[in-house]
């Protein structure tokens, strides 16, 4: 009887063992899982390049690369992975990321050529210290592009595809409200240089036209896709009324400012950049490069003579 009740007694005791064991493990394996899983694990997507959509402006021009490296504090985003995660909350979410800047100047606008075709610019010329924010197409709508307008309270011009736009105009007349200009980029992206002229003119004509009817206001500059553009296209854009097009002196793309002259932005350079994946890292770049060259930002259609 006795060696029954120590047989006994010992297989509870290695019972109990081996619950405490389990309950240990399950202890160490809970809060990983859950990190893995919940909200502080980085997205799939973080680190991903740019969209392979249509609509990449950017020519294999051999330009300066510069990086643009941002610092972070223990628990705050990466720059990757703010790029990729839900819209930050109202107020100050870019805080120490973003340059700050005064008002642009009062502007002097310039004078246009006359000619048969409109005039095509990839520098404003002007003496006063500012450059020039452009954005393309619109293929990706990142949530983040509206409260860094708003945060950074500079003025930016896009140049909208109506194939890449008419998804969600919505989001671009939140843009133009935070003080973004609508100008016109073609309805469907194509390379125009060498097409005819009835074909550039359903084009050019077809997208401003059908931005004044999304945005109540005719837009008034254009820029060719691809920076693609020959005599009809210059000829297509003033019959279309519009005043001038436009291309570029530097490119933003992943978070890295590439220069066509030199490794600064100089006075009146114009800046591309696309609605990508990596837009808050590209705005940045773009506008913390503004700021080391001493320039504000400002708007193109405020340097064109009215009407």
């Amino acid at each position: 009887m006795l060696s029954t009740v120590r047989r006994l007694a010992a297989m509870i005791g290695a019972v109990t063992v081996l619950a405490v064991a389990v309950a240990a493990c399950d202890d160490k394996a809970g809060p990983g899982h859950a990190q893995f899983n919940g909200a502080a694990a980085p997205s799939a997507s973080a680190g991903a390049g740019g969209s392979d959509a249509p609509g990449d402006d950017d020519p294999a021009d051999a330009g300066t690369a510069t990086p643009v490296v941002t610092a972070t504090k223990a628990g705050q985003p990466s720059a990757t992975t703010t790029a990729t995660t839900a819209p930050p909350p109202a107020g100050n979410a870019y805080a120490g990321r973003l340059p700050k800047f005064g008002p642009p100047p009062a502007p002097v606008k310039i004078g246009l050529p006359e000619g048969a075709g409109a005039p095509y610019f990839s520098r404003i010329p002007t003496e006063q210290p500012v450059a020039f924010l452009t954005i393309d197409d619109g293929w990706v709508k990142r949530p983040e592009a509206l409260e860094l307008l708003r945060e950074s309270g500079v003025k930016v011009t896009l140049f909208l595809t109506i194939n890449a736009i008419k998804d969600n105009p919505g989001y671009f007349k939140q843009l133009r409200d935070a003080g973004a200009d609508i100008e016109a980029h073609t309805l469907t992206h194509p390379s125009l240089k060498g097409k005819s002229y009835d074909f550039q003119k359903h084009e050019i004509c077809g997208s401003a036209d059908q931005l004044k009817t999304m945005y109540g206001e005719r837009p008034k500059l254009f820029r060719p896709p691809f920076g693609d553009k020959d005599a009809t296209t210059l000829k297509v854009a003033h019959d279309c009324g519009l005043q001038a097009g436009f291309f570029w002196k530097e490119t933003v793309d992943k978070g890295i400012v590439r220069y066509q002259e030199g490794k600064t932005v100089q006075k009146g350079d114009i800046i591309l950049m696309h609605f990508r994946d990596r837009f808050v890292d590209d705005f940045i770049a773009a506008l913390q490069a503004i700021s080391a060259a001493g320039l504000t930002p400002a708007l193109l259609v405020d340097y064109l003579p009215a009407g």
